[in-house]
């Protein structure tokens, strides 16, 4: 009798084990799978959320350049980011900015911080690597940025003694020291930082896409562009790997965009000329 009544004691004790390992389970499963539809990133997370994500540049005028009295950020890659939110909500207001450098916007992607990167970034196979881009919305290409009167007046006048200012995770550090490997580089946080170590006389030239130093040329006309373009520079919008949904629907965007000729319009208004 007294075996029998081990015997059930143990059977019992067991079930209640298996039961309570499977509540566990169950829950934890409820749990994974809850923050899986709340994670930051593709479309139907979006649209549940109600708001897209992107990151841009706050010191990049023309494209992205954040007003310190208003507080406001416009620029070409502001209003493509404003098209992108129309073409999924209807309404270009369900879009929230977020600042970007050239060093951090990989990282905050991958981190579901932002859900896409519209912020005058070059299309590289490097890049590609660790993210998916869209069609290509913006063609520039590197050039370099003197102070009027300078005897600087392209890639062969740079020497040793020469200093390029440059921005930390950018393509055109890295071109510049293919292209000019004897001058001495130097780079900065971003874009505002590069500008002003140039007019502080920190260094002879400053070195990007031509688009963002057209902007800065437009801040201080003492300053202009010189020797034309050594690079192609193909922007596009990256989002994480393997949100084809969401690239799809950038992409859809971008088409329209230059269908209906919205792009030219906002070509012309932020760079002063039509798309060639």
């Amino acid at each position: 009798m007294r075996k029998r009544f081990q015997w059930s004691t143990l059977v019992l004790v067991a079930l209640s084990c298996l039961l309570v390992l499977a509540g566990c389970g169950g829950k934890q499963e409820a749990a994974t799978s809850g923050n899986e539809s709340a994670a930051p990133n593709g479309l139907e997370a979006i649209k549940q959320r109600g708001k897209l994500v992107v990151g841009v540049k706050y010191d990049t005028k023309l494209f992205g350049l954040k007003d310190p009295a208003s507080g406001k950020v416009e620029g070409f890659d502001i209003d493509i980011a404003k098209a992108v939110a129309k073409h999924i909500f209807g309404d270009e207001t369900k879009l929230e900015l977020k600042e970007v450098t050239s060093k951090t916007r990989i990282t905050l992607l991958q981190n579901g911080d932002i859900d896409a990167i519209i912020a005058t970034m070059t299309i590289s196979d490097e890049r590609k690597k660790q993210v998916d881009f869209s069609d290509v919305y913006f063609n520039a290409g590197q050039s370099l940025l003197v102070k009027k009167g300078s005897p600087i007046t392209g890639l062969e006048s740079l020497t040793p003694d020469t200093k390029v200012l440059a921005v930390k995770g950018s393509t055109s550090a890295k071109n510049i020291r293919e292209k000019a490997p004897k001058a001495t580089i130097l780079e900065f946080e971003n874009y505002q930082d590069a500008f002003n170590a140039l007019k502080a006389g920190k260094g002879q030239a400053l070195t990007t896409d031509n688009s963002i130093l057209l902007g800065m040329q437009q801040q201080d006309p003492n300053y202009t562009l010189v020797g034309g373009n050594f690079t192609e520079e193909p922007y596009g919008i990256a989002v994480k790997k393997g949100q084809t949904e969401l690239l799809q629907a950038i992409n859809d965007t971008i088409k329209e965009l230059k269908s209906n000729g919205e792009y030219d319009k906002l070509h012309e208004q932020w760079l002063g000329v039509k798309p060639e």
